[in-house]
């Protein structure tokens, strides 16, 4: 009996040192992961959001980048850390929807280990061509592809990024044969791409507008539900024949599993305040990006539903990561 007691009084203590944590969070500074290299949509993204949260919050926000392996290095430390709030992550599509598709010793497991905090943007990525490829339109490109089976390329940022399933899911849908070329980030791919070693890309906008602009790419479709401000006259591939094709670059923020919700709930709100503040916007902006927010529930379903929907893309498609 008093053996019971003791383990009731220890289990008591340390559910109230829990609750006294969760309410007096953040008390020192928190770490923000970006799992990709400084200078990326994602590292850009975490620094506005790391600064507005560190306003609401008084507490620093420390950016650290722990790039490499598509993004799951720094995915499988934070799933790892203390689950005190005190390491978060912004999350993006290759970590955690086709990871494990790719990684067959994944060291976390993206539903059962992370915890979604809130839903941050979508960057919808541009299907371009080279101008010398004969074709202005996806109809025009999916006529020439079938006539040519094999002998296009598109280019992609790496394995299991969205400029890869966005090929992939365009070669699904459009019954077509093209060969995927993949590139250690954008810089080396929009080279060749403009070089005319490959002929077709499906890659985030930021990156492809100046070059869309100066007439060094040519715009065929954007992969959102809806057209893009940035791009107005240029239709979505859904208008322009495939219907039900949409691929966007995600990001949203995540802490370890078991995370006081208490804390998840502050996180939520601080990074839901910092997505109406107008540089924040504004950045948001020049990446063509549509903002999403909501709650950490309307994240959680939408990551289980991206990993359940590319883990059937891949498998369709055949495609074996290398």
């Amino acid at each position: 009996m008093k053996s019971s007691l003791r383990i009731a009084a220890a289990v008591g203590l340390m559910t109230a040192a829990a609750c006294a944590g969760a309410q007096d969070y953040p008390a020192k500074p928190i770490r923000l992961i970006s799992a990709w290299t400084p200078g990326g949509a994602n590292d850009i993204l975490a620094r506005a959001l790391g600064q507005a949260i560190s306003q609401r919050f008084g507490q620093p926000v420390v950016i650290e980048n722990r790039p490499g392996a598509s993004g799951t290095i720094g995915t499988a430390h934070v799933a790892q850390s203390p689950a005190d709030g005190y390491t978060i992550t912004l999350g993006s599509m290759p970590s955690y929807s086709t990871a494990p598709s790719m990684f067959p010793d994944l060291r976390y497991d993206p539903i059962k280990d992370l915890t979604p905090i809130a839903f941050v943007a979508i960057v919808p990525n541009v299907l371009v061509v080279n101008p010398s490829l004969p074709v202005k339109s996806v109809p025009e490109l999916l006529a020439y592809a079938k006539a040519n089976p094999g002998k296009l390329a598109f280019s992609s940022v790496g394995n299991g990024s969205s400029s890869h399933l966005g090929g992939e899911l365009f070669k699904l849908m459009g019954h077509v044969d093209m060969t995927h070329v993949p590139y250690k980030g954008t810089a080396p791919a929009l080279v060749d791409l403009v070089g005319g070693r490959v002929q077709l890309a499906f890659e985030n906008m930021p990156a492809l507008l100046p070059l869309i602009n100066g007439g060094q790419l040519r715009a065929l479709a954007v992969t959102s539900r809806s057209r893009s401000a940035l791009l107005p006259q240029v239709p979505t591939v859904d208008e322009a024949g495939l219907k039900g094709y949409e691929i966007g670059a995600w990001y949203m923020m995540f802490a370890p599993a078991g995370t006081p919700r208490k804390i998840v709930d502050k996180l939520n709100e601080a990074v839901n305040a910092g997505l109406q503040q107008p540089d924040i916007r504004q950045r948001l902006k020049d990446l063509g990006a549509e903002i999403v927010g909501g709650t950490p529930e309307q994240a959680a379903d939408f990551l289980k539903r991206d990993l359940a929907r590319w883990t059937d893309v891949i498998k369709q498609a055949h495609i074996v990561f290398n």
